[in-house]
């Protein structure tokens, strides 16, 4: 089973791999792809996750479009562009 969360802030792959590393640290999510055109963020995971995902996305950077965190995305972008960072040095080595 799997949902699918529009969030704010993905720029780039290391978003990307920011938000598959964070997301797969929860037992109860089997896979994760990220979209960063449209900035979508498709989990495998059961529904009653969606919750605990939705607030792990926004403490990562990523708020759900149209939500409260989402509306304050300004704090959100500071921390997106960290995770984007780091994201961008874990892969370094793999490219």
């Amino acid at each position: 089973m799997g949902f699918v969360v529009a969030v704010e802030n993905i720029k780039c792959g290391g978003c990307a791999s920011s938000i598959r590393k964070g997301l797969l640290e929860n037992p109860l999510v089997e896979a994760v792809e990220v979209d960063v055109g449209s900035g979508q963020v498709h989990v495998q995971a059961e529904g009653s996750a969606r919750a605990e995902i939705v607030q792990k996305l926004a403490r990562l950077g990523y708020p759900e479009v149209g939500s409260v965190e989402g509306m304050q995305a300004a704090a959100a972008k500071a921390k997106s562009f960290v995770s984007c960072a780091i994201g961008r040095i874990e892969n370094a080595g793999k490219e």
